[in-house]
Order: structure tokens, then sequence, then C-alpha cells
């Protein structure tokens, strides 16, 4: 495919996804994610020519006048689309599939300072949410979605949605996601929940034990109170008959 073939491609894929996009024209001088794209198919070669110097200078040219910082190195797909492109970071080693969407502020990032694979690997078709942060050698499935604001640790299964920090799947083929174990949610109220539920357990416990065995002369103090009664009720009755 040419580059004038590459270009068309990605205004077209812009105009089907944003219902904003009103003209070819908007699309080629309004969107600077779409320009930090183009760049980085510059940088990206100049990086694999090892031309490492003016690879990195050109993306921070392209971080400069976009606010989107690519690193040469990373492997983006076809028809990406950085939607209002300001603070989106992608690391080294990350990898992008087709068709995939970012928001404002997302970062695919690492996780250390480790050599090799340290970034995440986007699979095709995905979208990811405003200020989400995707950390790691990890994968995001075909297909995926990943709420705003989330940030993912773990590999994510094609066809899910994740939400929370960190994230947890809430949708996966199309099922709604039930958890019913606190243990699966690692967030920082986590261990609350868990000491809560071991709780009720033990309350619930309590409880049924003692239905199960009632307290020694239960039965004789109801005896006696009934016995009460009755004699408070007979005193009454007297006194209005006196009266």
């Amino acid at each position: 495919m040419s580059l004038f073939e590459r270009i068309g491609e990605d205004i077209r894929s812009v105009m089907e996804r944003d219902p904003a996009a009103r003209s070819r024209l908007e699309v080629l001088t309004c969107y600077p994610g779409l320009w930090a794209v183009w760049i980085h198919r510059a940088s990206h070669r100049l990086w694999h020519a090892r031309l490492r110097l003016p690879a990195r200078i050109l993306s921070q040219v392209a971080r400069f006048y976009t606010g989107v910082d690519i690193h040469p190195g990373a492997q983006l797909g076809r028809r990406l689309f950085i939607d209002h492109a300001t603070g989106v970071v992608i690391g080294e080693t990350a990898i992008v599939g087709n068709d995939v969407t970012i928001y404002q502020g997302v970062t695919l990032g690492g996780t250390g300072k480790q050599h090799g694979k340290r970034h995440p690997t986007i699979c095709d078709n995905v979208f990811i949410g405003n200020n989400a942060n995707v950390l790691g050698n990890i994968n995001i499935g075909r297909n995926s979605r990943v709420g705003a604001g989330s940030v993912v640790l773990n590999d994510v299964p094609p066809d899910s949605t994740v939400v929370g920090v960190p994230a947890h799947i809430v949708y996966k083929n199309g099922q709604r996601v039930l958890i019913t174990d606190p243990h699966e949610i690692k967030d920082p109220l986590s261990d609350v929940l868990i000491a809560l539920s071991a709780r009720v357990e033990e309350l619930e416990q309590r409880l049924g034990g003692a239905h199960r065995q009632p307290e020694p002369f239960a039965e004789e103090e109801a005896e006696r109170t009934a016995y009460r009664n009755e004699v408070r009720l007979a005193e009454f009755v007297s006194m209005g008959e006196g009266i």
C-alpha cells in the first residue's frame, strides 16, 4: 500500500469512528492524534535503520506539536485512532494492533527497569478509555474494552470489558460477570471486604447455633414470665371491679 493510500485509509477510519468529524479536510488539519501516527511511521523507520538519535528527536518534535509521546520503537498497526490525543504515552516495546481506538491521557507503559519486552500488547479492535493505564508486558485481547481511569496490570481475555483500580472483568463475551468472592477484586478495600465477609459469616454461625441450642432454663423463665403477666392482669381486673 502506498503512502497516500495509507493516509486515505487513516482519514476514513477517523470519520467512521468519530461523529464529530465533518469532512476529510477537517480530519486532515484538526486531528493531532493522526499527525502523531504519521510522524511515528517516519521515526519508526529511522529507529530500525539504527538512526536512533534522529528517531528520538523526531518523536520529540511530534510530542511538542501533538501532545502524544510515542517511542520510535513502538509497533503500531493500521487505522489506529488516537482521539483528542493530549497526554497519550506509548512505550518502546508496546505493540498496538489494527483498528484500535485510544483516548486522551492513556499510558501504555512499563512497570520496572527490566530490559526486553516490558510494555503491553494491544490486539485488534480494542478500545481504551481516557486516562487508562495499561502497564507491563501484558496482552489485551481482541475486541476488548478498557474503561476510563482503569489501571490494567494483568492479561485481559478477548471480548471482555475491564474497569477499576486495578482493573477487573465486568463483561465477558457479552455477559455480565458477577463477582461473588472479594478476593477477585484486589483493590485497596479488598482486605476490608474480606474481613467484613468473614465477620458476617461468623455471626451467622453463632446465631444459627443459638437457635439450635437454646439456653438452659429458657422454657422455665418463659413460664414464670407468663405467670407474672397473668397475675398482673388479674390484679388490674379486680381494681376495675372495685371502682
